[in-house]
Protein backbone atom coordinates (compact mmCIF):
# COMPACT_ATOMS: atom_id res chain seq x y z
CA UNK A 1 0.00 0.00 0.00
CA UNK A 2 1.42 3.52 -0.62
CA UNK A 3 0.57 6.67 0.69
CA UNK A 4 -0.56 9.40 -1.84
CA UNK A 5 2.07 11.63 -3.19
CA UNK A 6 0.75 14.71 -1.62
CA UNK A 7 0.81 13.09 1.84
CA UNK A 8 3.22 13.45 5.07
CA UNK A 9 3.76 11.93 8.65
CA UNK A 10 4.23 13.46 11.29
CA UNK A 11 5.22 11.74 14.65
CA UNK A 12 4.29 13.02 18.12
CA UNK A 13 5.75 12.77 21.46
CA UNK A 14 5.49 14.39 24.64
CA UNK A 15 9.17 16.54 24.53
CA UNK A 16 12.08 17.70 26.44
CA UNK A 17 13.55 20.86 27.79
CA UNK A 18 16.09 22.53 25.42
CA UNK A 19 18.75 21.96 27.78
CA UNK A 20 19.56 20.65 31.41
CA UNK A 21 19.86 24.79 33.03
CA UNK A 22 17.59 25.74 35.54
CA UNK A 23 16.21 27.90 33.28
CA UNK A 24 15.33 25.79 30.43
CA UNK A 25 13.98 23.06 32.59
CA UNK A 26 11.45 25.95 34.15
CA UNK A 27 9.90 27.10 31.04
CA UNK A 28 8.97 23.34 29.73
CA UNK A 29 7.69 22.38 33.44
CA UNK A 30 5.41 25.83 32.73
CA UNK A 31 4.49 24.99 29.21
CA UNK A 32 3.90 21.47 30.56
CA UNK A 33 2.02 21.83 34.35
CA UNK A 34 0.11 24.75 32.45
CA UNK A 35 -1.46 22.25 30.05
CA UNK A 36 -5.58 21.87 31.59
CA UNK A 37 -5.39 18.28 30.69
CA UNK A 38 -2.51 17.66 32.72
CA UNK A 39 -3.25 19.49 35.94
CA UNK A 40 -7.22 20.38 35.19
CA UNK A 41 -8.12 23.10 37.41
CA UNK A 42 -9.15 26.65 37.08
CA UNK A 43 -6.95 28.50 34.86
CA UNK A 44 -6.22 31.12 38.39
CA UNK A 45 -5.79 28.30 40.91
CA UNK A 46 -3.29 26.54 38.48
CA UNK A 47 -1.19 29.05 37.53
CA UNK A 48 -0.98 29.91 41.72
CA UNK A 49 0.25 25.82 41.56
CA UNK A 50 2.00 26.10 38.85
CA UNK A 51 4.02 28.98 38.76
CA UNK A 52 3.89 30.07 42.50
CA UNK A 53 4.44 26.76 44.30
CA UNK A 54 5.41 23.72 42.21
CA UNK A 55 7.54 25.18 39.30
CA UNK A 56 9.91 27.24 41.42
CA UNK A 57 10.41 24.28 43.68
CA UNK A 58 10.69 21.26 41.20
CA UNK A 59 12.54 22.97 38.37
CA UNK A 60 16.09 22.96 40.51
CA UNK A 61 15.88 19.28 41.13
CA UNK A 62 14.27 18.15 37.70
CA UNK A 63 17.23 19.90 35.99
CA UNK A 64 19.26 18.00 38.38
CA UNK A 65 17.49 14.28 37.07
CA UNK A 66 17.49 15.42 33.67
CA UNK A 67 21.70 16.27 33.71
CA UNK A 68 21.62 12.74 35.12
CA UNK A 69 20.20 11.18 31.88
CA UNK A 70 21.41 13.57 29.26
CA UNK A 71 23.00 12.51 26.32
CA UNK A 72 26.05 14.10 24.28
CA UNK A 73 23.54 14.62 21.36
CA UNK A 74 20.97 15.92 23.42
CA UNK A 75 17.91 15.18 25.21
CA UNK A 76 17.06 11.15 24.84
CA UNK A 77 13.86 11.27 24.66
CA UNK A 78 14.18 13.77 21.39
CA UNK A 79 17.19 11.96 20.21
CA UNK A 80 14.96 8.47 20.22
CA UNK A 81 12.48 10.25 18.21
CA UNK A 82 14.52 11.77 15.69
CA UNK A 83 16.40 8.13 14.92
CA UNK A 84 12.71 6.78 14.58
CA UNK A 85 11.75 9.69 11.97
CA UNK A 86 14.74 8.78 10.15
CA UNK A 87 14.34 5.08 10.18
CA UNK A 88 10.22 5.27 9.43
CA UNK A 89 11.52 7.96 6.56
CA UNK A 90 13.87 5.59 4.93
CA UNK A 91 10.94 3.22 4.71
CA UNK A 92 8.12 5.55 3.58
CA UNK A 93 7.53 7.42 0.12
CA UNK A 94 6.45 10.71 2.01
CA UNK A 95 8.39 12.95 4.08
CA UNK A 96 7.93 12.48 7.58
CA UNK A 97 8.09 14.52 10.40
CA UNK A 98 8.51 15.58 13.98
CA UNK A 99 6.59 17.50 16.69
CA UNK A 100 6.36 18.05 20.63
CA UNK A 101 3.65 18.72 22.60
CA UNK A 102 5.71 20.78 24.69
CA UNK A 103 9.59 22.28 23.64
CA UNK A 104 10.70 21.64 20.12
CA UNK A 105 10.05 21.34 17.32
CA UNK A 106 6.30 22.27 17.88
CA UNK A 107 3.12 21.12 15.80
CA UNK A 108 3.62 24.49 13.56
CA UNK A 109 7.34 23.73 13.10
CA UNK A 110 6.23 20.34 11.68
CA UNK A 111 3.51 21.31 9.73
CA UNK A 112 5.34 24.05 7.69
CA UNK A 113 7.98 21.64 7.13
CA UNK A 114 6.00 19.62 5.61
CA UNK A 115 4.30 22.46 3.62
CA UNK A 116 7.59 23.44 1.85
CA UNK A 117 8.27 20.03 1.25
CA UNK A 118 4.60 19.60 -0.50
CA UNK A 119 3.14 22.88 -1.38
CA UNK A 120 0.05 21.32 -2.30
CA UNK A 121 -0.20 18.90 0.92
CA UNK A 122 -3.70 17.24 1.20
CA UNK A 123 -3.58 15.47 3.93
CA UNK A 124 -0.93 14.46 7.04
CA UNK A 125 -1.18 11.15 9.45
CA UNK A 126 -0.69 12.22 12.91
CA UNK A 127 0.75 9.52 14.82
CA UNK A 128 0.62 10.02 18.32
CA UNK A 129 3.69 8.14 20.21
CA UNK A 130 1.35 6.76 22.86
CA UNK A 131 -0.44 3.72 23.10
CA UNK A 132 -2.73 4.17 25.41
CA UNK A 133 -5.62 6.88 25.31
CA UNK A 134 -5.11 9.53 28.47
CA UNK A 135 -5.97 13.39 28.65
CA UNK A 136 -2.59 14.07 29.91
CA UNK A 137 -1.05 12.50 26.97
CA UNK A 138 -2.56 11.06 24.05
CA UNK A 139 -5.67 13.48 24.18
CA UNK A 140 -3.52 16.92 24.44
CA UNK A 141 -1.26 16.23 22.05
CA UNK A 142 -3.90 15.32 19.23
CA UNK A 143 -6.20 18.15 20.19
CA UNK A 144 -3.01 20.71 20.37
CA UNK A 145 -2.34 18.80 16.86
CA UNK A 146 -5.82 20.30 15.73
CA UNK A 147 -5.67 23.71 17.24
CA UNK A 148 -2.60 24.68 15.73
CA UNK A 149 -4.16 23.28 12.42
CA UNK A 150 -7.46 25.46 12.42
CA UNK A 151 -5.32 29.01 13.98
CA UNK A 152 -3.31 28.94 11.27
CA UNK A 153 -5.82 28.05 8.39
CA UNK A 154 -3.84 24.98 7.09
CA UNK A 155 -6.65 23.43 4.35
CA UNK A 156 -5.18 19.69 4.93
CA UNK A 157 -6.49 17.13 5.95
CA UNK A 158 -5.21 15.64 9.11
CA UNK A 159 -5.91 12.50 10.32
CA UNK A 160 -5.19 10.54 13.49
CA UNK A 161 -4.17 7.35 14.12
CA UNK A 162 -6.19 5.64 17.22
CA UNK A 163 -4.35 4.60 20.14
CA UNK A 164 -2.76 0.96 19.82
CA UNK A 165 -2.59 -0.42 23.27
CA UNK A 166 -4.28 -3.64 21.53
CA UNK A 167 -2.83 -3.28 17.94
CA UNK A 168 -1.41 -7.03 16.93
CA UNK A 169 1.73 -5.53 15.90
CA UNK A 170 2.09 -2.78 18.43
CA UNK A 171 1.81 -5.94 21.15
CA UNK A 172 3.99 -8.34 19.06
CA UNK A 173 6.78 -5.36 18.76
CA UNK A 174 6.79 -5.09 22.55
CA UNK A 175 6.91 -8.43 23.22
CA UNK A 176 9.47 -9.20 20.98
CA UNK A 177 11.68 -6.44 23.27
CA UNK A 178 10.90 -8.30 26.63
CA UNK A 179 11.43 -11.36 24.85
CA UNK A 180 15.39 -11.45 24.89
CA UNK A 181 15.56 -10.68 28.36
CA UNK A 182 13.58 -13.87 29.69
CA UNK A 183 16.28 -15.67 28.85
CA UNK A 184 18.02 -14.79 32.47
CA UNK A 185 16.73 -15.81 35.62
CA UNK A 186 13.61 -13.31 37.34
CA UNK A 187 11.27 -13.92 39.54
CA UNK A 188 9.09 -11.71 38.21
CA UNK A 189 7.79 -9.05 35.54
CA UNK A 190 6.81 -5.44 36.19
CA UNK A 191 4.98 -3.56 33.42
CA UNK A 192 5.18 0.02 35.34
CA UNK A 193 2.82 2.53 33.36
CA UNK A 194 2.66 6.36 33.78
CA UNK A 195 0.15 6.99 36.29
CA UNK A 196 -2.64 9.34 36.09
CA UNK A 197 -5.57 11.02 38.89
CA UNK A 198 -8.10 8.63 39.69
CA UNK A 199 -10.78 11.67 38.62
CA UNK A 200 -8.57 12.02 35.10
CA UNK A 201 -9.94 8.40 34.38
CA UNK A 202 -13.64 9.37 35.67
CA UNK A 203 -13.26 12.45 33.43
CA UNK A 204 -12.68 10.58 30.28
CA UNK A 205 -15.20 7.98 31.45
CA UNK A 206 -17.74 8.69 28.58
CA UNK A 207 -20.84 6.98 29.59
CA UNK A 208 -20.31 8.52 33.10
CA UNK A 209 -21.23 5.82 34.91
CA UNK A 210 -18.95 2.94 34.13
CA UNK A 211 -15.11 4.09 35.10
CA UNK A 212 -14.09 2.96 38.80
CA UNK A 213 -17.28 2.37 39.71
CA UNK A 214 -16.74 -1.21 40.91
CA UNK A 215 -13.44 -3.05 41.13
CA UNK A 216 -14.03 -5.27 38.12
CA UNK A 217 -14.82 -2.41 35.99
CA UNK A 218 -11.56 -2.60 33.33
CA UNK A 219 -12.91 -6.21 32.47
CA UNK A 220 -16.79 -5.75 32.19
CA UNK A 221 -17.52 -4.85 28.21
CA UNK A 222 -18.39 -1.02 27.70
CA UNK A 223 -18.05 1.72 25.52
CA UNK A 224 -15.93 3.67 28.18
CA UNK A 225 -13.19 1.75 27.43
CA UNK A 226 -12.34 3.80 24.36
CA UNK A 227 -11.01 6.37 26.55
CA UNK A 228 -9.81 4.30 29.32
CA UNK A 229 -6.09 4.40 30.53
CA UNK A 230 -6.73 2.03 33.34
CA UNK A 231 -8.34 -0.54 31.06
CA UNK A 232 -6.19 -0.24 28.46
CA UNK A 233 -2.93 -0.77 30.43
CA UNK A 234 -4.60 -3.71 31.27
CA UNK A 235 -5.20 -4.91 28.24
CA UNK A 236 -1.18 -3.90 26.65
CA UNK A 237 -0.32 -6.29 30.05
CA UNK A 238 -2.50 -9.50 29.23
CA UNK A 239 -2.24 -9.13 25.31
CA UNK A 240 2.05 -9.34 26.08
CA UNK A 241 1.87 -11.69 28.90
CA UNK A 242 0.06 -13.81 27.11
CA UNK A 243 2.18 -13.29 23.79
CA UNK A 244 4.81 -14.50 25.54
CA UNK A 245 3.25 -17.11 27.59
CA UNK A 246 3.86 -15.48 30.68
CA UNK A 247 2.89 -17.43 34.11
CA UNK A 248 0.62 -14.70 35.91
CA UNK A 249 2.25 -15.04 39.23
CA UNK A 250 5.40 -13.35 37.45
CA UNK A 251 3.54 -11.11 36.73
CA UNK A 252 2.98 -7.12 38.30
CA UNK A 253 1.47 -4.25 36.74
CA UNK A 254 1.98 -0.96 38.62
CA UNK A 255 1.78 2.79 38.68
CA UNK A 256 4.73 5.30 38.32
CA UNK A 257 5.46 8.86 38.41
CA UNK A 258 2.92 10.34 40.86
CA UNK A 259 2.60 14.03 41.30
CA UNK A 260 0.65 16.12 43.62
CA UNK A 261 -1.73 14.68 46.70
CA UNK A 262 -4.59 13.35 44.46
CA UNK A 263 -5.66 9.83 44.57
CA UNK A 264 -3.77 8.53 41.42
CA UNK A 265 -3.82 4.72 40.03
CA UNK A 266 -2.45 1.97 42.00
CA UNK A 267 -0.38 0.20 42.81
CA UNK A 268 2.22 2.38 43.28
CA UNK A 269 5.58 1.74 41.13
CA UNK A 270 8.14 3.02 44.08
CA UNK A 271 5.96 1.05 46.85
CA UNK A 272 5.90 -2.34 45.05
CA UNK A 273 9.60 -1.82 44.08
CA UNK A 274 10.38 -1.49 48.26
CA UNK A 275 8.01 -4.45 49.01
CA UNK A 276 8.67 -7.34 46.43
CA UNK A 277 12.01 -8.39 48.57
CA UNK A 278 10.38 -9.41 51.43
CA UNK A 279 7.79 -11.15 49.83
CA UNK A 280 10.53 -13.22 48.37
CA UNK A 281 10.88 -11.64 44.78
CA UNK A 282 14.60 -11.02 44.47
CA UNK A 283 15.12 -10.65 40.90
CA UNK A 284 12.87 -8.53 38.66
CA UNK A 285 12.73 -7.15 34.85
CA UNK A 286 10.90 -3.93 34.63
CA UNK A 287 9.35 -2.62 31.42
CA UNK A 288 7.42 0.63 30.82
CA UNK A 289 5.00 0.26 27.96
CA UNK A 290 2.89 3.36 28.55
CA UNK A 291 6.33 5.30 26.57
CA UNK A 292 7.53 4.08 23.32
CA UNK A 293 10.94 6.40 23.59
CA UNK A 294 13.15 6.21 26.49
CA UNK A 295 13.04 9.23 28.86
CA UNK A 296 13.42 11.04 32.37
CA UNK A 297 10.89 8.96 33.25
CA UNK A 298 12.44 6.02 32.19
CA UNK A 299 16.29 6.08 32.64
CA UNK A 300 15.87 8.19 35.72
CA UNK A 301 13.39 7.40 37.68
CA UNK A 302 12.98 4.08 37.11
CA UNK A 303 16.63 2.40 35.39
CA UNK A 304 18.14 4.26 38.41
CA UNK A 305 15.98 5.64 41.09
CA UNK A 306 13.64 2.26 40.91
CA UNK A 307 16.77 0.12 41.24
CA UNK A 308 18.01 1.77 44.11
CA UNK A 309 14.99 1.45 45.94
CA UNK A 310 14.42 -2.28 45.16
CA UNK A 311 18.05 -2.86 45.91
CA UNK A 312 17.59 -1.22 49.22
CA UNK A 313 15.34 -3.10 50.09
CA UNK A 314 17.12 -6.24 49.73
CA UNK A 315 16.13 -6.76 45.81
CA UNK A 316 18.99 -8.98 44.30
CA UNK A 317 19.14 -8.47 40.37
CA UNK A 318 17.48 -5.01 38.68
CA UNK A 319 17.25 -4.78 34.68
CA UNK A 320 15.06 -1.97 33.13
CA UNK A 321 14.30 -3.15 29.53
CA UNK A 322 14.55 -0.47 26.77
CA UNK A 323 11.69 1.06 25.33
CA UNK A 324 10.65 0.51 21.99
CA UNK A 325 12.74 3.56 20.59
CA UNK A 326 14.04 2.24 16.84
CA UNK A 327 13.69 -1.65 17.46
CA UNK A 328 12.83 -2.63 13.31
CA UNK A 329 9.69 -4.55 14.44
CA UNK A 330 8.74 -1.42 16.08
CA UNK A 331 9.38 0.71 12.92
CA UNK A 332 8.02 -1.62 11.06
CA UNK A 333 4.67 -1.67 13.09
CA UNK A 334 4.57 2.57 12.86
CA UNK A 335 5.54 2.49 8.76
CA UNK A 336 2.90 0.02 8.33
CA UNK A 337 -0.06 2.03 10.79
CA UNK A 338 0.87 5.21 9.26
CA UNK A 339 0.22 3.60 5.86
CA UNK A 340 -3.27 1.98 6.70
CA UNK A 341 -4.48 5.69 8.72
CA UNK A 342 -4.14 7.75 5.15
CA UNK A 343 -7.20 8.11 3.72
CA UNK A 344 -9.06 5.80 6.04
CA UNK A 345 -7.39 2.70 4.41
Amino acid sequence: MQLHKKSAVILMNLGSPDSTEVKDVRKYLDEFLMDKRVINAPYIFRAMLVKGIIVPFRAPKSAEAYRSIWWKEGSPLIVLTKQLQEAVQDKMPVPVEIAMRYGSPSPKAAYDSLLQQVPDLEEVVLFPLYPHYAMSSYETAVEYMKEVKEKYGYKFKLSVIPPYYNHPEYINALAGSIKPFLEQEYDKVVFSYHGVPERHIRLGDVTGCHCLQTEDCCTKPSVAHTQCYRHQTFETTRLVTEALNLPKEKVEQTFQSRLGRDKWLEPATANRLAELPAEGVKKILVVCPAFVSDCLETLEEIAMGGKEIFEHAGGESFTHIPCLNVQPQWVETVVDMSLNAASGN
